[in-house]
């Protein structure tokens, strides 16, 4: 028999967006149900020393900050299902969320908080050096590379913006590109070619990440110029892969508004989805940011617009009688 589950709303998702949208729901006396996915705390999981989160004067771990976030959420009323989704139904009421295993839960209201995944090379050595030098995100870990020798993989707005946010960190900062101009907009890049510490370099690939040392950390990058195919190394000791994030929005294509990069478009100023008491929040709406404490924001935000949102459609029943 198929498991079948009500309530008035679902969180799909369960990293700082997800979590924090719990604990607002719960405290609201929403009885929510937070459904895990197959990364339960996000991406958060999968970092060591977080330095930024406010309220922390110490180095904290990734995860422990995520095992904190979901106990709180249990401690004030969320139950916590681990589930992974396959299918949404947005067209009907209540809206119907199928997991793998045959479950069914239908929910008043729902929050999506299914984050993004950074893009990456996906170079063996790239996956080895993770955490010894090689990240996704130079505004999270660029504090841990001060003075030191860095590069930055891409040629877009975000690799360019985090080039020029590491020239703050880093006297020589080296952008690798692999093409023989730059996709970012204009302004930013004048930026970067009036910046005395950025280097550029052109046509060129990655095909490296190469470590050294004990303990083992990146100590330089192999890089393929793709016009003569000779390969060289640049020594460095950090390098931030910035060729993009892909949402985890497949569920909703087609049912919700998504932007051309297939980030689900909100309200300006709130969490509304282009479908009433659908709510996003964290990196599957925000790809400017992309921090665990502006997760967090929004995430509270979702919670305080479903509830409204619940409230009046309670307001309206009533009404009606």
């Amino acid at each position: 028999m198929t498991n079948s589950i009500s309530t008035r709303l679902v969180v799909l998702g369960s990293g700082p967006a997800g979590y924090t949208a719990a604990i607002y729901a719960a405290r609201a006396g929403l009885n929510p149900i937070v459904i895990q996915g197959i990364q339960p705390g996000g991406q958060l999981t999968t970092t060591t020393d977080v330095e930024n989160y406010p309220g922390f004067r110490d180095v904290i771990q990734g995860p422990w900050l995520m095992e904190e976030m979901q106990a709180q959420a249990e401690h004030v009323g969320t139950k916590i299902v681990w589930d992974h989704i396959t299918s949404v139904d947005l067209s009907r009421r209540p809206f119907r969320l199928t997991g793998d295993g045959g479950a069914q839960y239908f929910a008043d209201s729902l929050v999506i908080a299914t984050g993004a995944q950074a893009k990456w090379l996906n170079l063996p050595s790239e996956e080895h050096m993770k955490g010894r030098g090689a990240s996704a995100c130079a505004t999270c870990d660029g504090f841990f590379y001060r003075g030191k020798k860095v590069a930055v993989i891409g040629g877009g707005n975000t690799a360019v913006e985090e080039a020029l946010y590491m020239t703050n960190h880093s006297h020589e900062v080296t952008l690798i590109h692999r093409r023989d101009s730059l996709r970012a907009e204009k302004i930013l890049q004048d930026r970067l070619f009036a910046n005395p510490n950025i280097n550029v370099i052109w046509d060129s690939e990655v095909v490296e990440f190469v470590g050294g040392g004990d303990p083992d950390a990146l100590i330089g990058l192999d890089i393929r110029n793709k016009r003569t195919g000779e390969v060289g190394r640049v020594e460095v000791e950090g390098a931030f892969v910035a060729i993009g994030h892909s949402p985890a929005t497949e569920l909703f294509a087609g049912q919700l508004d998504l932007d051309g990069e297939g980030y689900i478009k909100v309200e300006n100023g709130t969490t509304r989805t282009s479908i009433p008491g659908v709510f996003a929040c964290g990196d599957v709406m925000d790809k400017i940011y992309r921090q665990a404490v502006t997760a967090a924001g929004t995430g509270c935000m979702a919670a305080l617009d479903a509830e409204k949102y619940l409230a009046a459609q309670e307001y309206e029943a009533i009404a009606a009688e």
